[in-house]
């Protein structure tokens, strides 16, 4: 610094001039003659400055560099075009990456994941708030740029430091809110009678595949019906002639063969037997016979 000044007072050395001499008139005399000591009234009046001329080369004179390179290790976040933009080094290829996150879209939780995603070496990365409180997967960006976090990605901690941002107002989000909204009734509006033809004609398509593939089912089910309708009937007709025959045969040894005396017992413990064999199938089949056809 010393230097410097040397080499500018040398360069203006012979550029300073002393001022003209101011020209002085007498001044008035006093009544007994003789004049005010020192009384002079000036021709013009003059300012006396100093001259400094620029001489020399100023690129003889010293100047001081300041770097503002950022670590290699360093996470930084800066924004571009609105956005910001969190640039880390990647532990196994060693090189500088960028993400580029939607503050009011993006959750910690999928910033994480692409931070995996991007290098197959990072098996642990959380985020902390500078106390050491550890933040959630499911909160929004947007809240953890709000201040300093801190970053661990496997076993290396690094302190992030969130650049200054003008932020939305509460009124301005509210408006924008409330603007979104309104685009959406309008979209529903216009487009509303189209969403319900297309979704019809979707619908409509989804049954006939459905047919199609039932068609196959409802077919086996008819023929499954068809034959248990003449199962059923066949035994209904069997039941009938057997309950015929045991009624003429009864009747046959009541009255040509035997007395009523003899075929009063026998009648009675068929008829006894008959109870019990529907008592049996309902406790088998929890089912009423007479319900089945």
């Amino acid at each position: 610094m010393l230097s410097a000044a040397h080499q500018l007072l040398r360069g203006c050395k012979g550029g300073w001039q002393a001022p003209t001499r101011i020209p002085m008139l007498p001044g008035p005399a006093f009544a007994g003659g003789g004049r005010r000591p020192g009384g002079c009234v000036p021709q013009r009046v003059r300012l006396q400055m100093l001259c400094v001329r620029q001489t020399g080369n100023l690129r003889h004179h010293g100047r001081a560099l300041y770097s503002t390179l950022v670590p290699p290790d360093e996470v930084t976040v800066h924004y571009k075009h609105g956005l910001p933009v969190i640039t880390l080094t990647l532990p196994s290829r060693k090189e500088r990456c960028q993400f580029t996150v939607k503050p009011m879209l993006t959750t910690v939780g999928t910033f994480l994941r692409d931070i995996k995603r991007e290098d197959n070496a990072i098996e642990k990365v959380e985020v902390f708030t500078a106390d050491g409180s550890k933040i959630s997967n499911s909160a929004l960006m947007e809240v953890l740029l709000m201040n300093d976090f801190k970053l661990i990605v496997n076993h290396a901690e690094y302190s992030v430091r969130t650049p200054l941002k003008d932020k939305m107002s509460t009124e301005h989000a509210t408006e924008i809110d409330d603007i979104k909204s309104t685009v959406h009734k309008l979209f529903v509006a216009l487009h509303l009678e189209e969403h319900q033809t297309s979704k019809e004609r979707e619908l409509l398509q989804k049954m006939e595949l459905l047919k199609e593939e039932l068609l196959p089912l409802e077919q086996m089910k008819a023929r499954i019906a068809a034959d248990t309708d003449a199962k059923t009937s066949r035994l209904l007709w069997i039941g009938l002639a057997l309950m015929s025959t045991q009624g003429g045969a009864l009747a046959w040894l009541t009255w040509w063969v035997y007395s009523w005396d003899i075929m009063e017992p026998v009648t009675y413990f068929i008829t006894y037997g008959s109870a019990m064999a529907f008592y049996a199938y309902f406790v088998l089949t929890k089912q009423v016979s007479n319900l089945l056809g």
